[in-house]
């Protein structure tokens, strides 16, 4: 690790400030941004922690859709009776993330923003037309992934909700590194109107959207022969790229399998 300043942000308003005067960073969970910061992949002057931030946390609805605060963890995802009635795909991935204590420290908020190119998050969002909402603007989940840990925030930037539309046809199918819990694949499928969507993670790139994936469900449901740009996918000792390729498919084909 390296030195930096650590300060507990009482409020919304002060973690603004807070990562304003310096080059300071958000910290949510940190169980994305920890890891990155011993790799020295990014080296912030100032850590500005959200977590204890109610005005961050909680699940409600709005019209038809589900808002997420962004320091929501996932175990709060998980076990939410309104996410479990109205979308609980959601909840089932949510509650598969890594284990009991990343479960309950990781949040909805920090996995977005970090966009970890094994996370589940971003394929749900992706899949079901999610929006990113932060203290400036609001982001089409469509326009905020940009690449393997990027994202359209811009410098200070910090996610406090994201929204989803109820969906109750909905699938998320992972075959998970042992180790990790990541991703090696995992696909979510979801119907939305009388179309399916399907976005995948794990792949090495960063996630994505499975475009002709869709149209062979939307023909005969018959995904063996759908292709599949080899650019999305990277191996290493965990996976080889043919065999990420492989896992595709098979992930795919059991979510739509499992939405009828």
């Amino acid at each position: 690790m390296y030195d930096f300043t650590y300060r507990r942000a009482g409020s919304l308003d002060e973690a603004k400030r807070l990562i304003a005067e310096e080059d300071g960073q958000a910290l949510s969970g940190g169980q994305t941004l920890m890891p990155v910061l011993r790799a020295r992949l990014a080296m912030p002057s100032m850590l500005v922690d959200l977590s204890r931030l109610d005005e961050l946390k909680g699940v409600s609805m709005e019209g038809d859709r589900i808002v997420i605060l962004g320091a929501t963890t996932h175990a709060e995802v998980a076990g939410d009776a309104i996410v479990r009635e109205h979308c609980p795909a959601l909840a089932e991935l949510a509650g598969g993330i890594g284990d009991p204590q990343v479960r309950h420290r990781g949040t909805i908020g920090g996995s977005v923003a970090n966009n970890d190119p094994a996370a589940c998050y971003p394929s749900a969002c992706l899949a079901l037309d999610a929006e990113i909402r932060t203290e400036r603007r609001t982001i089409a989940a469509a326009d905020f992934f940009t690449s393997m840990f990027e994202t359209a925030l811009e410098p200070g930037e910090i996610v406090t909700a994201v929204t989803f539309p109820a969906c109750r046809e909905a699938r998320y199918e992972k075959f998970p590194n042992p180790a990790s819990r990541f991703a090696l694949i995992a696909v979510f499928a979801a119907r939305l109107g009388d179309r399916v969507q399907l976005a995948v993670t794990g792949g090495g790139t960063g996630v994505f959207r499975w475009r002709s994936g869709e149209d062979a469900a939307q023909d005969d449901g018959d995904l063996s022969s759908a292709s599949l740009e080899a650019a999305h996918f990277t191996g290493d000792l965990h996976a080889s790229t043919e065999y990420r390729i492989h896992l595709t498919r098979v992930m795919a084909q059991r979510a739509l399998t499992a939405i009828g």
